[in-house]
C-alpha cells in the first residue's frame, strides 16, 4: 500500500494522540499518582515547556503557510518544507507536542503520568511518521530522500 492508501486507512490524527495522552496522564495522576517528582510551586514550571512547545509549533505551521502547502496530517503536500525549524528536525511539530507533554508531566509532578511519554513517542514514530514519510517520498522522490539524509527525524 502506498503512503496515500495507508493514510486513508488511518483514522487517528496526531493531535488526537496528543489529547489522548493528556487524558491518560490525568487519569493516572488522579488514580495512581506514584512518587512525587516535582512539588508545587515548582511544578508550575511545567507551563514553560507547554508554552514553548506551542510557540514553536506555530512557527512550524507558519513554514507550511509560507510554502503554500497543507499542514494537515496525511494530506498530500504541494511543497517540501526544509527551512526554518525543518532544517533542524523533520518533525518539529511532533517534537513540540512531546515537549508540551513533558510540561504536563511537570505540572502533575508525579511519576505515573511520565510513563505515557514513551508510549506517545512510539505511536508517533511507528503509526504516523512512516506514513507521512512514504507520502513525501512518493511526492518528492530524491529531494525528500536527500533531505532525510541531512536532517534527523526528531532532533
Amino acid at each position: 500500500m502506498d503512503g496515500a492508501g495507508a493514510a486513508r486507512g488511518l483514522r487517528i490524527i496526531p493531535p488526537v494522540y496528543f489529547l489522548l495522552a493528556i487524558g491518560i496522564m490525568t487519569v493516572l495522576d488522579h488514580l495512581v499518582p506514584g512518587m512525587r517528582l516535582v512539588a508545587p510551586p515548582l511544578s508550575h514550571l511545567g507551563w514553560l515547556p507547554i508554552g514553548l512547545g506551542f510557540l514553536v509549533a506555530f512557527a512550524a505551521l507558519d513554514r507550511f503557510r509560507r510554502a503554500g502547502t497543507t499542514h494537515k496530517p496525511f494530506q498530500e503536500s504541494s511543497a517540501l518544507v526544509t527551512d526554518g525549524l525543518y532544517a533542524l528536525s523533520r518533525n518539529p511539530m511532533y517534537v513540540c507536542l512531546t515537549l508540551a507533554l513533558i510540561g504536563v508531566v511537570i505540572l502533575f509532578g508525579t511519576l505515573t503520568p511520565a510513563t505515557v511519554l514513551p508510549a506517545f513517542v512510539w505511536v508517533i514514530n511507528t503509526r504516523v511518521i512512516p506514513i507521512e514519510e512514504a507520502m513525501l517520498e512518493n511526492a518528492f522522490g530524491d529531494a525528500y530522500r536527500d533531505y532525510k539524509t541531512r536532517v534527523r527525524r526528531w532532533l
